[in-house]
């Protein structure tokens, strides 16, 4: 190392120094960035029932790089919904039946996710939604994001006016009781794992959509709702709208749900932030 003026150091040496410190600082702030992205790990669960002409497909869309793992919680399907989910690289498990059942299951599951994000397997949910869920979570400026149907775009086809006029409805009665804005229950929604689990969820049927909401609205958390985009099922028949059976017994839980939570205690929330909402 040149010198001057005896231990002075000249303004090259001094230029040297500043760039080496300015990699070091940069090296380690890469190293830290790739540590909470190794650490954040982000986990997709899929609960299915006889799904084996969609699901293949719904797995394989979904942005592998964005996400580290994909849960297939199938509740007893009698076609080759599980073996078709393995080929296309998911996990798979066997929780029971029960659609709250099969989401409980893959949470508790799904012990190194940071975020788990929830997504129905019959490919009308469009994947391509997911890093809009995430981001405003992974940034820490939301603690749960949920898509809705509602406002977004909806294939022809798609939904039924009942379904969005339920959404609408429970919308309103959370915001008379909890003062946060819903439009919709869809399933496509992302919440971080620990606060999930937090919410002491009890709904194993068509009734955990609807209570995870409520108990987030009424624990205070910073709730996001973005319009997503719905497509068509790609196959087979859905157990909710497919029939007048089906849509009885899923309305009965959903009802039924509302005023169980609605009827509990309710507990100081965490703060006063209510739901906001954004668009695209």
């Amino acid at each position: 190392m040149s010198r001057k003026s005896g231990n002075r150091l000249s303004d090259e040496d001094m230029r040297k120094i500043k760039e080496s410190r300015a990699v070091t600082a940069a090296t380690a702030s890469t190293q830290e960035i790739a540590r909470d992205v190794a650490t954040g790990h982000i986990v997709v669960i899929i609960p299915t029932l006889n799904e084996e002409q969609s699901i293949a497909d719904v797995v394989r869309r979904i942005p592998r790089p964005l996400i580290d793992r994909i849960i297939v919680a199938d509740g007893g399907s009698r076609d080759a919904t599980a073996a078709q989910a393995r080929a296309a690289g998911a996990d798979v498990m066997d929780p029971g039946r029960g659609y709250g059942r099969a989401c409980l299951g893959a949470a508790l599951a799904a012990e190194d996710a940071e975020i788990v994000v929830f997504m129905d397997g019959d490919g009308a949910d469009d994947p391509r939604g997911i890093a809009r869920l995430v981001e405003p979570i992974r940034s820490g400026r939301y603690d749960f994001v949920i898509g809705s149907r509602a406002r977004g775009k909806r294939e022809p086809g798609s939904i039924a006016w009942h379904q969005l006029a339920a959404g609408r409805l429970a919308g309103l009665g959370m915001w008379l009781i909890y003062g946060v804005r819903y439009t919709d229950m869809c399933a496509l929604r992302a919440i971080r794992r620990d606060t999930l689990l937090e919410l002491g969820m009890r709904e194993l049927t068509y009734g955990w959509n609807i209570e995870m909401q409520m108990r987030a609205a009424r624990a205070g958390l910073r709730i996001l709702e973005i319009p997503v985009d719905y497509h068509r099922r790609s196959g087979g028949a859905s157990k909710v709208a497919g029939s007048l059976s089906g849509t009885i017994r899923a309305g009965t839980r959903i009802i039924a749900t509302f005023v169980r939570v609605a009827l509990e205690a309710r507990r100081q929330p965490r703060d006063s932030r209510q739901a906001k909402s954004i668009g695209r």
